[in-house]
């Protein structure tokens, strides 16, 4: 068996609940729903819950850091789990993808994301796989703030519940089959 770490990048309070820059943590939700007994407690650096899938064990971290800190939340996990950094698997909002196009890659920059600046500064490394949520970047020059902490619109919350069932059998399958299995599938479908 083996154990994943499934870390969905978001901010903690209720402003920032349904907003673009959350839907790391709304791939983790989406990943549980429908299954019986699992539920984000707190803990150290977040908020956790365990999955069994198959054979495999995951642990789902939503960060209590905020975005800009999430590297000390994984760095904390990824050493007390003892996780492999080829089954670390970081869920994260992206600008510079259409609205609901998931990519699936096994490392990689930072992207001018804070979140996996911070990580890849406190993990030392860039050799981690990421699960791209494309929430593209209908704002105009200077409005990129307050766009990723602005709230879906009514079309993008329609399709949003399709997307992330997308997302979440793509995180299944990277943990079942692994990385290029997954990328294969699910990128750009």
């Amino acid at each position: 068996m083996s154990k994943f770490l499934i870390v969905g990048l978001g901010n903690i309070g209720a402003e920032y609940q349904s907003t673009r820059h959350n839907i790391g943590f709304m791939m983790l939700d989406a990943l549980v729903e429908g299954a019986s007994n699992i539920s984000f407690t707190s803990a150290r650096y977040g908020s956790v819950a365990k999955m069994r899938l198959k054979n495999q064990q995951l642990l789902l971290l939503k960060p209590s850091t905020y975005m800009n800190l999430s590297g000390e939340a994984v760095r904390y996990w990824v050493n007390k789990e003892k996780i492999e950094p080829e089954h670390l698997l970081v869920l994260l909002d992206d600008l510079a993808l259409p609205f609901g196009t998931v990519r699936l890659k096994g490392k990689g920059s930072d992207g001018g994301h804070n979140g996996l600046k911070n990580i890849n500064a406190c993990l030392g490394t860039t050799n981690y796989a990421r699960l791209r949520f494309g929430i593209g970047n209908a704002f105009p020059t200077g409005a990129q703030i307050d766009y990723v902490l602005s709230n879906f619109t009514p079309e993008e919350r329609a399709l949003l519940p399709e997307r992330l069932k997308h997302a979440a059998e793509a995180v299944k399958a990277f943990c079942l089959s692994g990385i290029d299995f997954a990328m294969t599938h699910y990128n750009n479908k």
